[in-house]
C-alpha cells in the first residue's frame, strides 16, 4: 500500500479529521418556538456551546475555516465567484435569499448554492457565502461522508457465480453532462425548471441564466452548467427546511 500523500483534487475526497468537524444544532420548528416563547426552556449546550432546546439534534459539519484550509492545501490559487451579478455590481440574491456561485479548484469549476438560514445584515452574506462554498465543495467530494445519511461505499451484492450485480437504474437519473455550449433545448429545459422553482420575472431580468434561457446565444452556459444547475435545483427542492445545504 502506498503512503504517498494525496494532492490536488484527490485531496478533496480525503475525510476530515475529528478536530476539523464541528457540531451544528438542528432544532425543530416546535423546539425553536418553545424557546422563543420561554427563554428558560432552553439550555446552554455542552456540545456546541449555544443556547437552545435541550432535545435538539446535532449534525456533523465542516466549518468555513476547516474548508478553507482544505481548499488551500488542494490549490493555493482556488477561487470563487457569484454566478450572476446585478446592475449594481453586487451578487444576485434570489427570492429565497440564496446565491449561486462558481467554485474553481485546480482549474475545475463547479456550481454551488448557499442561503443565510434567515439571517440578515452582514452576517447573512457571510453565512450565504460559507454555505455556498460547502455546497460547491461537496461537488468535489469534500466532506461527502457528512452530507450523506447512509453508507456511501458498501460491498456490492454478488450472485452465486461471483459476478457483481449492477445497481438498478433510476428513471430520472440525470444523463452525463454534454460537452460544449448548451443547446436551446437544454436552456429551455433549464428555464422551465427555474420558473418551477419560483424565480420571479424581476430575478429573470437580473440573472444571466434567464437571459440565455430566453433564446439569446448560449455563449456562456455549457451543457454541463445546465445539468449541474438542474441537479442543484432538484437538491434544493428535496432538502428539508433547515437542513444544511
Amino acid at each position: 500500500m502506498s503512503d504517498e500523500k494525496k494532492t490536488g483534487l484527490d485531496l478533496m475526497r480525503e475525510p476530515f479529521l475529528p478536530n476539523q468537524i464541528s457540531k451544528l444544532p438542528k432544532p425543530t420548528k416546535k423546539q425553536t418556538e418553545e424557546v422563543k416563547a420561554d427563554y428558560k426552556k432552553g439550555t446552554r449546550c455542552q456540545i456546541c456551546g449555544t443556547w437552545h432546546h435541550p432535545d435538539v439534534v446535532h449534525l456533523d459539519y465542516v466549518g468555513h475555516a476547516a474548508l478553507t484550509d482544505r481548499l488551500l492545501d488542494c490549490d493555493p490559487l482556488w477561487s470563487w465567484e457569484p454566478l450572476a451579478v446585478g446592475a449594481d455590481g453586487y451578487p444576485v440574491i434570489d427570492k429565497d435569499g440564496g446565491m449561486w456561485i462558481r467554485l474553481t479548484v485546480c482549474g475545475v469549476t463547479r456550481l454551488g448554492y448557499g442561503d443565510a438560514q434567515g439571517k440578515t445584515g452582514g452576517d447573512a452574506m457571510k453565512e450565504r457565502i460559507g454555505d455556498a462554498l460547502r455546497n460547491a465543495a461537496m461537488r468535489f467530494g469534500a466532506a461527502l461522508d457528512l452530507w450523506h445519511k447512509g453508507d456511501l461505499h458498501v460491498e456490492d451484492d454478488k450472485t452465486d457465480g461471483g459476478t457483481t450485480t449492477p445497481p438498478p437504474q433510476k428513471k430520472d437519473q440525470p444523463q452525463p453532462p454534454p460537452a460544449g455550449d448548451a443547446t436551446q433545448d437544454e436552456l429551455a429545459r433549464l428555464k422551465d425548471r427555474l420558473i418551477a422553482a419560483g424565480y420571479t420575472a424581476e430575478a429573470a431580468r437580473k440573472n444571466y441564466i434567464f437571459k440565455y434561457a430566453q433564446g439569446k446565444t448560449p455563449s456562456v452556459l455549457t451543457g454541463k452548467d445546465v445539468v449541474d444547475l438542474i441537479r442543484l435545483l432538484d437538491d434544493r427542492q428535496e432538502r428539508q427546511p433547515g437542513e444544511e445545504g
